[in-house]
């Protein structure tokens, strides 16, 4: 090669520094919408990688390794058991954007607190279906559950998140 780095389709990356290439920069926004602030994103960050490095094997093998890395992470965020540190944080600057078209009240710059401070798996749903825009499916891959799991669980959140922002009205 030439010095020149070449961009091949995800589903045909062979290693690991190409996959870390191609999706480090969306990771991190994933991390950032999980935790709510840069450093703790940053360290997400980093564990998810270092274990997606230990188990490179399995995941170049999954039928997804997007998928495969963001259960690593949502994992990653709910064993860390921090979640009361990550609550008292509040994000500095806007929240990245997924490319959302259509108008709904998670929108709202008002409601990220009350996101962040949900329980982990059910932030995790928040943001991967309104945040990252993934489908209920490409959720239940990442992770690990059922597409019906993945339903109630953002069912659940989304109650929650009603019932909060009544109370702030």
């Amino acid at each position: 090669m030439n010095g020149e780095t070449t961009t091949r389709p995800l589903h045909l990356v062979a290693s690991y520094e190409e996959f870390v290439a191609a999706r480090a920069d969306a990771l991190h926004r994933s991390a950032y919408l999980l935790v709510g602030n840069a450093a703790d994103a940053d360290d997400l960050l980093q564990t998810t990688l270092v274990k997606l490095y230990v188990a490179w094997s399995r995941a170049s093998a999954a039928d997804s390794v997007e998928a495969y890395a963001r259960r690593v992470m949502v994992n990653a965020l709910i064993s860390a058991r921090k979640p009361a540190r990550w609550r008292r944080e509040r994000p500095m600057g806007s929240v990245p954007e997924a490319g959302r078209s259509d108008p709904d009240p998670l929108d709202r710059i008002d409601t990220w607190p009350l996101v962040v401070a949900l329980p982990p798996r059910q932030r995790a749903v928040i943001v991967l279906r309104y945040y990252e825009g993934l489908s209920e499916k490409e959720i239940a891959d990442a992770l690990g559950c059922a597409p019906g799991t993945v339903k109630s669980t953002a069912s659940a959140a989304l109650r929650v998140l009603r019932a909060r922002m009544e109370e702030q009205e």
